[in-house]
C-alpha cells in the first residue's frame, strides 16, 4: 500500500518553498520530514523544491527530476537526498523477462540516469547527493513506521 499525504510543518521559518505544497509519497518520507521539522540541527529543508535536469538513458530524452528532501545543517553542509527502498537501489536480478522484469529494468535505468544528474547538480554546487534506505533512516534514530 502506499502512503501520501500532505505533511503538516511545523517551523514554517525552516521551510523552503511553499509550506502548503509539502506532500510525501511514503511513510517513510513522512518520517523523515518530521525528523528534518524537529531536529535542531538542520536549518533548512524542503521536499520536491530542488529540480534536476537529467537525460534518460532508456529513451535519451530530458527529463525533469524533483528531489525528494534538501537539507541544509547548522555547519552550512548542504544535501540532495532521495528516499528509496534499497532494495530500488539495486539492479534487478537477471531472470526470464517479464512484463515485470523489463519494467523493474527500466525503472533502475532512470533511476540511474536520475541520480547521476543529482550527483554531479550537487557537486556544481558545493553540496552532496546521497541515497537514503530504511538501512540509513533507521541509523539516523528515526523511527520507520510499516
Amino acid at each position: 500500500m502506499t502512503y501520501k499525504g500532505r505533511y503538516s510543518i511545523k517551523n514554517t521559518s525552516k521551510y523552503e518553498g511553499d509550506p502548503s505544497r509539502c506532500i510525501f509519497r511514503s511513510l517513510w518520507e513522512r518520517q523523515v520530514f518530521r525528523w528534518c521539522d524537529e531536529n535542531p540541527s538542520i536549518v533548512r529543508w524542503s521536499s520536491e523544491e530542488t529540480v534536476v535536469p537529467y537525460r534518460c538513458k532508456t529513451d535519451n530524452k530530458i527529463h525533469r527530476y524533483f528531489v525528494d528532501l534538501k537539507i541544509t545543517t547548522k555547519d552550512n553542509r548542504t544535501w540532495l537526498i532521495e528516499i528509496k527502498p534499497e532494495k530500488e537501489t539495486k539492479e534487478p536480478k537477471v531472470r526470464k523477462k517479464t512484463k515485470r522484469y523489463i519494467k523493474e529494468v527500466m525503472t533502475y535505468i532512470k533511476n540511474q540516469s536520475k541520480w547521476e544528474a543529482a550527483k554531479e547538480y550537487a557537486e556544481n554546487r558545493g553540496w552532496k547527493f546521497d541515497i537514503w534506505t530504511e538501512k540509513t533512516i533507521k541509523g539516523l534514530g528515526i523511527k520507520l513506521l510499516t
